[in-house]
């Protein structure tokens, strides 16, 4: 029969190896991979206990950050988890049995019995949030798993739930082509004989959609394109558009064409370009009916997925991306005919990346503000991103 203390204690020991010889200059989804190779002896399910620890640990953010390692340990396990956690039940029985109540008074109780606990530690930037984030529940959000969502192609609807279904894999409609599943969901065994008939998307991200507006026969800049997942909501709205898709990653771009042609664009180009410098010798006479600028940024609306970027953050690089964001906008802006949309977008929740950004685009790039908000995504289990629909003004009238 198993020894179960020693289980947890190899669990508990294993966590202090990753923490250990994790080096902080990646993200922990690329590190445990590694991690996981050179320990071929660990199977699934310790694999994935170990993965819950660590990423437990570091939803802590900066809290308790003069507790052992130990200690944050069984403190993050019981905020993080909702029903049961038998490695905390074994080290920490008092905490166990009081895992299931809501986690406002989960926290409460840690304030009470941890004297160095503060909530607002666990992000301590939050005197640069946009102003309509609401800090108390932003902050409670990085103790809950996001969900994993996925976009359906038109017409795939009725496949992709079928299959769900047929697996016995649990998804909540959060409208005819969105779902939400839970993270860690594998889906890639279900379609592997077929083009995927999904993207993966944020539902936040999804909903950035809603200030495109694209007209039959436009032509469109998404001018960071990255994964390309912009340009697929854009061509889901208008199927009558061309897309140019520009990044500096000459490999990112590389592998647009079989995401692209799996959706049913076609009709697109692409261009290695650093919008951080006049894109003139490069663009010659591109002009473009509305312009994607999904900026380059902290990415802080997204630490809920990646917590481990939550200590090594310093409060400077705010500062570096509002002037990286600002050169491109101004680098992208000549290219967009007058009258015509840009839509500023980024995964951050720092007002500096976000309305200040908006500001400085309306008063010095000649643009007027249409609309701009904060798409909240740590109340139901997703990103938090903010955009904003700008639109060119055209010469001064005398």
């Amino acid at each position: 029969m198993e020894n179960y203390n020693s289980k947890y204690h190899n669990q508990l020991r294993t966590f202090r190896r990753i923490l250990d010889e994790y080096s902080a200059d990646a993200p922990l989804a690329r590190f445990l991979p590694v991690f996981f190779r050179a320990n071929r002896q660990m199977g699934s399910a310790d694999r994935r206990n170990a993965s819950r620890l660590i990423y437990n640990y570091f939803r802590l953010g900066k809290a308790v950050s003069s507790l052992p390692p130990d200690e944050r340990l069984f403190v993050s396990e019981f905020l993080c988890n909702t029903d049961s956690s038998p490695f905390l039940a074994y080290f920490k029985p008092e905490l166990a049995e009081r895992i299931t109540l809501p986690l406002d008074e989960k926290i409460k109780q840690v304030s009470e019995t941890v004297s160095s606990f503060n909530l607002s530690d666990v992000f301590p930037f939050t005197r640069h949030l946009s102003k309509d984030i609401e800090v108390h529940q932003f902050l409670k959000s990085f103790f809950i798993q996001p969900d994993l969502f996925i976009r359906l192609h038109p017409g795939k609807e009725k496949l992709v739930k079928e299959r769900l279904r047929n697996a016995d894999l649990s998804f909540q409609e959060l409208s005819p082509n969105s779902l939400a599943l839970q993270n860690g969901t594998k889906l890639d065994q279900l379609f592997k004989e077929e083009m995927t008939p999904f993207e993966v998307q944020d539902l936040s991200s999804q909903e950035t959609g809603l200030l495109f507006k694209p007209m039959a026969g436009d032509y469109w800049w998404d001018c960071c394109a990255a994964s390309g997942g912009k340009s697929l909501l854009l061509f889901q709205q208008e199927a009558n558009v061309r897309i140019l898709a520009s990044d500096l990653r000459e490999n990112i771009l590389d592998n647009l064409d079989k995401r692209f042609r799996n959706a049913g664009l076609t009709r697109f180009q692409k261009k290695v370009l650093d919008l951080t410098r006049n894109p003139a010798p490069f663009m010659h006479d591109y002009h473009f009916d509305g312009i994607l600028l999904d900026a380059p940024c902290s990415g802080s609306g997204t630490w809920g997925r990646t917590p481990e970027l939550i200590s090594q953050f310093k409060p400077s690089r705010i500062d570096v991306f509002q002037r990286l964001q600002r050169s491109i906008a101004s680098n992208v802006a000549p290219y967009l005919k007058e009258g015509k949309p840009l839509i500023y977008m980024t995964c951050s929740v720092f007002r500096e990346e976000n309305e200040e950004n908006v500001e400085f685009i309306a008063r010095e790039l000649g643009f007027t503000i249409e609309s701009q908000n904060v798409i909240k995504g740590y109340n139901r289990r997703a990103d938090t991103m903010f955009a904003a629909r700008l639109i060119k003004n055209g010469p001064v009238q005398h």
